[in-house]
Parts: structure tokens; sequence; C-alpha cells
């Protein structure tokens, strides 16, 4: 049996016309999603390629260092979906205390992306259930600075959004009215929760995030916080022990499916089309993040076998290799702090790092000077290229 639609309309009067206002059906869809076939082989697919994803994080001599950078990809990545010209460079430079080459607001966007992230994890493995309450601290967090700060953070809006147009008249998509919000959420809190359903995690994921960008119940920040959760979630329900994935290099790849499935799933009740759609990303960026992982190990040895042949300074230009392991790109007060190493001896091995070419002074300045760890970051860059 085949779904008309995902959710029935509201006629609404709002800045002056009216519209009509979808609210979407609670979950899970009915007809029951169709889950055989080519739908099954993608999810079986991509729990494999998690499986992986996770074991890498297992495997790896320091977690820490890969997910200190696979956050802030994430990060970038999904503030570019929304338009912002930040790149992984122009935050490291800002978390440095440089300037980037964007507007400030653009690279705020990512820092405060990174800070929700971290900040719902903490929520989550002090105990706090996957709710309503872990979406509005999420929101608070990313809103929190910059861009959007004055769009009540952390709160349900009271007024009518829409998606893509001038005005809601003419807009693409018209999400439910303000009073319907809080129920919607609602709702889908109980979805989550729901262990009489056995809906299966990753279908899960994908539901919630399709039903979440429908309800939009934010005045700003509906796709970051949409995308924070997928990860979360995976997390929560123990899939993922570390948020290695960022699933928003498929998603900006592929940025005109995206929205096209998500709206498919209103008008059509296609939900299987996007669970297809969300499996694949969930693969692809898992295996793209296993395939990085490994080749910034082998750089990394690679470059410690380069560091040990110049003689007597080896020793200290491996701690402060390792210190670029962890932030690839550096200051020397920085790498002084991480070395445990004198100011002196920091910026002599800098320089030597410099003719082996491992690193890069970016500044070109003489004071306040920051490298950067050129093929880690080459590795790190890719897909995000604008």
């Amino acid at each position: 049996m085949k779904r008309a639609k995902s959710g029935r309309y509201a006629t609404i009067s709002t800045v002056g016309e009216k519209v009509k206002a979808f609210i979407p059906d609670t979950l899970p869809p009915c007809p029951a999603l169709n889950t055989t076939g080519r739908v099954q082989d993608l999810i079986d697919n991509a729990l494999v390629a998690l499986g992986r994803l996770d074991s890498v994080s297992i495997l790896l001599p320091d977690t820490s260092l890969f997910l200190y950078m696979y956050v802030r990809k994430e990060a970038v990545l999904s503030s570019q979906i929304e338009g912002t010209q930040s790149s992984l460079s122009d935050l490291l430079l800002f978390e440095n205390d440089a300037v980037p080459g964007v507007p400030l607001d653009d690279v705020q966007e990512s820092s405060n992306y990174v800070a929700a992230m971290y900040h719902g994890l903490k929520l989550i493995r002090d105990g706090l259930p996957f709710s309503v309450r872990l979406v509005k601290e999420i929101h608070k967090v990313l809103l929190a600075k910059g861009r959007g700060s004055d769009k009540t953070p952390g709160q349900f809006r009271r007024s009518q959004n829409w998606i893509g147009g001038t005005r809601p008249g003419n807009a693409l998509f018209v999400p439910p009215p303000p009073d319907k919000v809080a129920q919607c959420m609602s709702d889908l809190e109980k979805f989550i929760h729901d262990k009489n359903q056995g809906t299966p995690v990753l279908i899960k994921c994908a539901l919630l995030h399709g039903q979440f960008e429908t309800i939009h119940p934010f005045l700003d920040g509906n796709g970051r916080v949409g995308r924070l959760l997928i990860t979360l979630l995976l997390c929560a329900e123990r899939i993922l022990k570390e948020p290695m994935l960022y699933p928003s290099l498929y998603f900006k790849t592929h940025r005109d499916q995206y929205y096209n499935l998500l709206q498919k799933i209103r008008t059509d009740g296609d939900w299987e089309g996007w669970v297809e759609f969300f499996a694949d990303a969930v693969k692809e960026t898992a295996e793209s993040a296993v395939k990085s992982a490994n080749q910034l190990m082998k750089v990394a040895d690679q470059d410690r076998e380069k560091i040990r042949t110049i003689g007597r300074a080896a020793g200290s230009a491996l701690r402060v290799h390792q210190a670029l392991l962890q932030k690839p790109v550096i200051s020397i007060p920085k790498a002084c702090q991480l070395s445990g190493l004198w100011a002196t001896t920091v910026t002599m091995v800098m320089e030597q790092l410099e003719k082996l070419g491992i690193v890069k002074e970016i500044t070109g300045g003489r004071r306040n000077r920051l490298y950067n760890y050129v093929s880690y970051m080459k590795i790190l860059n890719k897909g995000m290229e604008e």
C-alpha cells in the first residue's frame, strides 16, 4: 500500500497571507516502511561500514587525535550546507586566535557546532536520555554566539517559519504552525524510545533526521541540529563509541538530492527513498573516515621516519611532531605547552620540519607565527572544497 504523503495540511494566516502549513504524521510511517531488497542491503552495508569505523577507534594509538579533527570536519561541512564559506583551516585559525580568511560569523557557526556536539555527548554520557530537553540544550549551545544568537537559542519557535522562497506564500515548504511544534517534538521523542516498535537504530536515525527537518522546530539552526542528532543518536545507542562519523560530507556533495528527498517524504510519503539515500550516506562517510584514519596514520609514520634522520635534534622534533598531530595548525606557544619544550627549541625544530616539507609557516609574519601540518591537512580537507 503506497503512502500519498506523510502528514496533513492546516491553513494558517501568517505575515498577512493564508498558507498551508504541513503537520507530519507520527512515526513510524504507516503503512510500514518497506525494508526488503535494496533498502535492506544498503542498511546492512552501512552497518558493516559503521562497525569498521568503530573498530578503527579501538585500534588507533590515540583516538582523541582523530576525533578532534573529525568533529571539526563535520562542523565545517554541516555549516557549509547552510551556505557558510568557512573552511577547516579557517576554523583552526579561529581556534588559535588568528584571523580567518572569511567573515567571523561563518567561522563562529562551525565553532559553535563543535561545542554543541561535545555538549550533547557529555549530557548523554552523564545519563540524560535522548529527548526534547537534549535537543534544546544542543540548540542553545549551537546558537550561543554570533549569527542566530538573537533567534531564541534553546527555545522552540513561537512564530511561523518557511523553507525556500521570500515569504510563506511562495515557499517550497511551510513547516507546522508554532502551536503544533511542541506536540510534534514530543511525538518524535516517544518514537525514539518506543522499544515495542523494534525499529533498527540506523533506520531510526534516518527517520529522526527526516522528521526533525520537517518539524523545523527552531527559528534558526534546524539543519545543523538535525545533522548533529544523527551522530549523537548513534553514540547514544552505542553503535559508535566516539562521534567519528561526518555524514555532512555526503549531504553536502549531494545537496540537491538531499533536499529533494526530504521534500518527497512530505509530498509523496517516500520514506524508502530517503532511507536508501541516508544508508548510502552513512556507508560512504564511514568508509571515508576509515580511509582517512589509515592515511593519517601512514603519513604520521612516514614523517616520524623523516624526523629520525636529522640526528641529535630528532628527540625534540618527535615531541613537536606529536603536538602537530594534536593541533595540525599550531603556534609556537601551543607547541611548547604540548611538547614540554622551550620556545627556542620549538622554533629551531619548526625550521627543521619546514626544510623537511612537513610543516609550512602560514602567517608570513615575524611574530605570532602559525605552522600548518601540510600533508595531514591535505588529507583532512578532501571533499571540503566548495
